[in-house]
């Protein structure tokens, strides 16, 4: 039938039917409103399935020694593309027939095949938009728990494992996957920065079980590792925005570095004024939500004006988090915080290990042996572009440098931010996106027994005050805190 056919025909019936419109229209709202709410349906089953495969991962996880967050990852691989299809996304390739919870759909809430694929489409992009938002937060509380004070007395020992930590990895794997396999520029560039990241969580942990938490070695561990958390965000944004350009210009380097860097200065020289205001506005809120909604509508502010600069929005929510940690409030918010970050945050690591396809690193299939040999790669060059950050410290007798380079070995949540952020960018193959997912697991595994073995098991000598990196322990203690651990550092 031609248009004018079809015209002809509407006429009709709405001369004749002066209903047929309306009936039509009402038809028609009929619909959208059955797709939303099995739309609805599909997201709460989705929900359902995350939070199971996170807190079965992440217990598991936490009773072997391991960081939960791990567990949230191998939880994700196993529920999706993996292995159930339990969580399948478009960008994998998947569609509603692949997707068992569309099948369920309809088999119990009446889903027709026609709109099984619009429905998969919706309901894909709202929990990938709940997994952008759980990073967001993720970051926020990274902020809240980096105390900007330690960042500034940190000490230039610390410093300088940092920035080797840093260089060395984001080098070596770029360049080596440039040339060793021809990887393109930017995904090149993305999997080398996924290098730099060290988990400060993994690590305060193991150096507590030992005792060694306020050792040298410890102080500058966990002070290297707060300067890289820092470092590793503005490379993140800067390799974000080269992927969304897709080409690598100088010029914009040079500009996103000098603006994340500056937003970043710019946030903390802001919070010296707005700490404040923050504080008087919250004192004269009564009504629930006093402190947490305020706090957020900062983080989100800020993260909004990150990405109208095009930097990253995590960017704006981890300098919001650094702001309102010099706050008097920010003991109280950091407890508020938790909880909304435990509902939003294992949505992240879940739906980047579902979108995760191992499948591509299957050795049986000739095509995927590249991307083991990548992985391989990878994992050597973080291993030990890191080990090497111990000999970056110089001028202190009897310092066990070995275990300050196995120390800054771990990537664990930081590292999947990376991947995650990659990920949704587009700018990672499937190879190369497992490869790094590889390369987070086996370094998050091996950090805490390689720790173990390079300490000895003599008591740690004690920290003279004119070496230590942090400053005199007299009185007051600093707390770094991580989405796994809580631990207490000497502070000037």
């Amino acid at each position: 039938m031609n248009l004018d056919a079809l015209d002809w025909v509407n006429s009709f019936t709405t001369s004749f039917f002066p209903t047929w419109g309306k009936t039509t229209s009402l038809l028609a709202t009929a619909t959208e409103s059955e797709n939303s709410a099995l739309v609805l349906a599909g997201v709460l089953l989705s929900l359902v399935v995350i939070y199971l495969a996170s807190k079965i991962g992440g217990e598991f996880s936490n009773r072997v020694g391991l960081p939960p967050v791990l567990g949230e990852l191998v939880g994700g691989v196993v529920v999706g593309v993996s292995a159930l299809n339990l969580l399948v996304f478009p960008e994998n390739g998947g569609d509603g027939s692949s997707s068992v919870i569309m099948s369920f759909l309809q088999t119990t809430a009446g889903l027709s095949p026609d709109t099984a694929a619009a429905t998969f489409q919706a309901q894909s992009e709202v929990v990938s938009v709940l997994a952008e938002l759980g990073v967001i937060v993720l970051l926020f509380e990274i902020g809240l728990e980096s105390n900007l004070r330690e960042l500034i007395a940190v000490g230039f020992q610390a410093t300088l494992v940092a920035v080797v930590g840093v260089a060395v990895p984001f080098a070596a794997g770029t360049v080596g996957l440039m040339t060793l396999f021809g990887v393109p520029a930017v995904p090149a560039i993305f999997a080398g920065a996924a290098l730099t990241a060290t988990s400060i969580g993994i690590t305060s942990k193991v150096l507590a079980e030992l005792g060694r938490l306020n050792s040298k070695e410890g102080q500058i561990i966990l002070g290297a590792a707060v300067i890289d958390d820092v470092l590793g965000i503005i490379v993140l944004a800067v390799v974000a925005s080269l992927a969304k350009t897709g080409e690598v210009d100088v010029s914009n380097v040079i500009y996103l570095i000098i603006s994340a860097s500056g937003f970043l200065v710019g946030a903390i020289l802001l919070g010296k004024v707005f700490n404040n205001s923050f504080v008087a506005i919250v004192n004269q809120l009564k009504t629930r939500g006093e402190l947490v909604i305020p706090a957020f509508i900062f983080a989100f502010v800020m993260a909004y004006l990150a990405a109208a600069i095009n930097l990253e929005a995590i960017l704006g929510a981890f300098a919001a988090g650094l702001v309102l940690d010099e706050t008097d409030k920010r003991k109280e918010l950091q407890k508020q915080v938790i909880p909304i970050a435990d509902m939003l945050v294992p949505i992240f690591f879940v739906t980047v290990g579902a979108k995760t396809d191992l499948g591509v690193l299957n050795p049986a299939i000739p095509s995927n042996r590249e991307g083991l040999i990548i992985a391989t790669f990878l994992i050597a060059i973080a291993i030990l572009g890191k080990v090497v950050t111990g000999l970056a410290v110089f001028g202190q007798d009897r310092i066990n440098r070995l275990a300050i380079g196995v120390g800054m070995i771990p990537r664990g949540e930081v590292g999947l931010v990376f991947a995650g952020v990659g990920s949704a960018s587009g700018a990672l193959s499937k190879p190369l996106e497992a490869a790094i997912i590889m390369m987070v697991i086996l370094t998050t595994f091996v950090a805490p027994p390689l720790l173990r073995f390079v300490f000895p098991d003599e008591a740690p000598a004690a920290i003279e005050p004119e070496n230590a990196v942090l400053g005199d322990a007299k009185s007051e203690t600093l707390a770094i805190h991580s989405p796994d651990t809580a631990e207490s550092l000497p502070k000037e």
